[in-house]
C-alpha cells in the first residue's frame, strides 16, 4: 500500500526519517525541474532544493493536508527560490501586445507534421526556449504545463488572480512557441 503524502509528512514532523525520505523520493524531481526553471542555473536550483527539503523538515507539522503535498512543497521552493534571486519576480522586461506575440508565434499558419514533431522532440530547444522566458510566465508555464498543477492552485503559488494567471499562461505559450519557430528557422 503506498502511503498518502500527508501520512509521510506526519511520520516526518514526528522524526521519521525514512519517511522523509520516501517524500522526498517522491517530489525531488518535479522540485528540481520548477527550480531550475525559476533560478535558471543548476547550481542555484540545487542549493535551493536543498534549502526546500530543509524547510520541509523543519515544518512538516504545518501541512495541514487541505491541499496538494507538492503544492506546499513548490510554495516552500519558490519562496527559497524567491530569497537567493532577491530581485523583483514576474515584471516583463518589457511589454508585447498579445497579437505581436501571436504573429510571431505563427498564428494562422499551418506547420507539416514532420517538423512540427522534429522541433518538438528536441528537448534542448524546448529548454533553452523555456529559459529565455520572462520569470513570471516561465514560472506559470511550468507548473501548469510541465508539473500539471490545476490553474486554482497555480494562480495561489504565484500570488496572482485566475485571470492574470491565464494571461501569464497565454503570453508564455505564445512567446515559447515564438521562440521555438525562430529558433527552428535559425
Amino acid at each position: 500500500m503506498i502511503e498518502s503524502d500527508a501520512d509521510l509528512l506526519a511520520r516526518t514532523a514526528a522524526g521519521d526519517r525514512q519517511a522523509f525520505t520516501t517524500f522526498v523520493g517522491r517530489h525531488q524531481a518535479a522540485a528540481f525541474r520548477y527550480l531550475r526553471n525559476l533560478t535558471r542555473h543548476d547550481a542555484d536550483a540545487e542549493d535551493v532544493l536543498q534549502e526546500t527539503f530543509l524547510a520541509v523538515w523543519r515544518s512538516a507539522g504545518s501541512f495541514a493536508g487541505t491541499d496538494s503535498a507538492r503544492g506546499w512543497l513548490l510554495t516552500i521552493a519558490r519562496h527559497a527560490a524567491s530569497r537567493l534571486r532577491r530581485r523583483r519576480v514576474g515584471e516583463p522586461d518589457r511589454f508585447e501586445s498579445i497579437e505581436t506575440i501571436g504573429l510571431e508565434a505563427g498564428w494562422g499558419e499551418i506547420p507539416s507534421p514532420d517538423v512540427e514533431l522534429d522541433r518538438m522532440s528536441q528537448r534542448e530547444l524546448i529548454e533553452r526556449a523555456l529559459a529565455a522566458l520572462p520569470d513570471a510566465e516561465r514560472e506559470t508555464v511550468v507548473l501548469r504545463d510541465l508539473e500539471s498543477l490545476p490553474g486554482e492552485q497555480v494562480a495561489e503559488l504565484t500570488g496572482v488572480s485566475v485571470a492574470a494567471m491565464k494571461s501569464r499562461l497565454h503570453r508564455g505559450r505564445l512567446r515559447l512557441a515564438a521562440l521555438l519557430k525562430e529558433s527552428s528557422h535559425g
